[in-house]
């Protein structure tokens, strides 16, 4: 069985991946809350991870899916970098292989935490070693050409959307890592159009035979999912879509749902893409996931919003299945991070009791 936990650390990212062979994989990493607050329920985040690890002190595989704070808020302080001594004390975590987009590496007037894991990127990325870069602009080869680098020989450290990330083999690990942004195309007239947003991620868990499908969104707008869609069946590859887990964009923000920008009366409408993203690759028995704040009765500028709230409610009311915000579970008062079992019968919520943990929900058996 493999074990995915989102944790309740308010409108921030956070997923741990526990394999069924013990290896790790961690997507983001935001300790929000406040330690000066006894009365703030987010939860120590380094407190529960440590928990998840138990003596082990490196995670095979950290990804950032971008450098915003809601993404990266004190990871500076928690994991071991190569590139500093003053980040190397023995209570630090490794990294064996660091993930980032390109954007990552390449940006430039960044500040604070971003600074420091840019600084990481590059170091392993100059080094080709432990980090995996993904998308290939002609400017991450230059920025190794004015590091006197060959581009060539930095490739096997590059992967392209629309593959299959190495580290991992479904065969072996029981889960293989498609990437879906970021993404280039090159458009009738030969204008090459490129994505330098976020990593969109899609897992494939295999037991027994038996596959269950993930997407991680980060925090990608409306067009750009709406682009990995029309590009995904442009190539006719649409399974790489499917999900019987879904974490929704932008803590469900209507911004990564209405093409038009509109955020509706009471229900947020998408576009027919994302639609058929939804409502046509999800699953019977679907869980879609909500890192976020509890979502609002009233209208608000930041997410969690209510109408995209109630849209995804209404997905997981057509494929019987659930919408769990992060800082709900198991209620306002007290959230625990969720925890979602990945077996022979498919994905399952954890079922808390007293607040702890006790048998796990049976997922109804399904076929695909």
């Amino acid at each position: 069985m493999h074990v995915v936990r989102f944790f309740p650390i308010g409108n921030g990212d956070c997923c741990f991946i526990e394999l069924e062979n013990g290896r790790t994989i961690l997507f983001d990493y935001a300790d929000l809350r406040d330690p000066n607050d006894d009365e703030d329920p987010r939860c120590d985040l380094l407190k529960e991870l440590k928990a998840c690890l138990g003596d082990r002190k490196e995670i095979d595989v950290v990804a950032f899916t971008h450098f915003d704070r809601d993404h990266c808020h004190r990871a500076k302080e928690v994991f071991y970098l190569e590139y500093a001594d003053k980040y190397q004390s023995d209570d630090r975590i490794k990294i064996k292989t660091l993930w980032v987009p390109a954007n990552a590496v390449l940006e430039k007037g960044v500040k604070g935490q971003a600074r420091t894991l840019r600084a990481e990127a590059r170091h392993r990325f100059l080094e080709g070693e432990g980090v995996r870069v993904f998308s290939r602009p002609d400017s991450l080869d230059q920025f190794l050409k004015d590091r006197e680098i060959d581009p060539a020989k930095r490739r096997n450290r590059i992967s392209d959307a629309g593959t299959i990330c190495p580290e991992f083999n479904i065969d072996h690990d029981g889960v293989e890592f498609f990437v879906h942004s970021p993404f280039a195309e090159r458009t009738d007239d030969g204008v090459k159009v490129r994505n330098d947003d976020a990593i969109f991620m899609h897992a494939t868990f295999r037991v027994s035979g038996q596959d269950t499908k993930l997407i991680l969104s980060a925090d990608l707008g409306a067009q750009t999912i709406d682009e990995i869609v029309r590009i995904t069946r442009h190539y006719k590859n649409d399974a790489r879509l499917e999900w019987d887990v879904n974490n929704v964009p932008h803590h469900s923000s209507y911004k990564s749902l209405s093409i038009d920008g509109e955020k509706g009366e009471d229900e947020t409408v998408p576009g027919d893409r994302l639609k058929w993203l939804y409502e046509e690759q999800g699953k019977s028995f679907s869980i879609l996931v909500s890192t976020s704040d509890p979502v609002p009765s009233d209208d608000t500028v930041q997410p969690p919003h209510r109408q995209a709230a109630n849209y995804y409610r209404s997905v997981a009311k057509k494929h019987s299945g659930q919408y769990v915000v992060t800082m709900e579970h198991p209620t306002q008062i007290a959230p625990k991070p969720l925890v979602i079992n990945i077996g022979t019968n498919g994905a399952s919520v954890k079922k808390l009791t007293g607040g702890q943990a006790s048998v796990v929900a049976a997922a109804a058996p399904r076929a695909g």
